[in-house]
């Protein structure tokens, strides 16, 4: 969800609107034909409270690949089935990566704040630190020697 209140009345691709009879129309497929590919799991329309199917334009457009693949394809409906599954998958994985970018992007970013914080509590007096070049001489001390009157 994007945060914002929707509409209730507002129609989307995911609004649930159309009966079977409307559906296979749509679709060119037999109703009983979306009640089997309900019943595989294929397209599962949301259903009312007296538990009638209800099919969305994005569940339309579903049964069309479900007819393309397995006509023209001549994929089996176990196959169509495992298609659907991992293309769901892919979108899933695909939207978890788009939020774990923008948790990345603001956590570097706050990284770079702090930083930056850090850089300006600096006192003035302090100088950074440079790495001495370490040397192998030997170096002699000799007390100084006392004057003698």
């Amino acid at each position: 969800m994007d945060g914002r209140r929707r509409n209730p009345y507002e129609l989307t691709e995911e609004t649930p609107v159309y009966v079977i009879s409307v559906a296979a129309q749509l679709s060119g497929l037999h109703p009983q034909t979306l009640r089997q590919y309900d019943r595989l799991g294929l397209v599962s329309p949301d259903r009312t409270a007296g538990r009638g199917r209800r099919y969305s334009a994005r569940d339309i457009e579903l049964l069309r690949q479900v007819q393309q693949l397995s006509q023209d394809e001549g994929i089996n409906l176990a196959g169509i089935k495992r298609i659907i599954e991992l293309e769901n998958q892919v979108a899933a994985l695909q939207s978890r990566v788009a939020e774990l970018e923008a948790a990345l992007d603001g956590a570097a970013a706050a990284m770079q704040q702090r930083e930056a914080a850090v850089h300006a509590s600096y006192r003035r007096d302090l100088v950074p630190y440079q790495e001495v070049q370490q040397t192998s001489a030997l170096v002699v001390w000799r007390p100084k020697r006392q004057q003698q009157d």
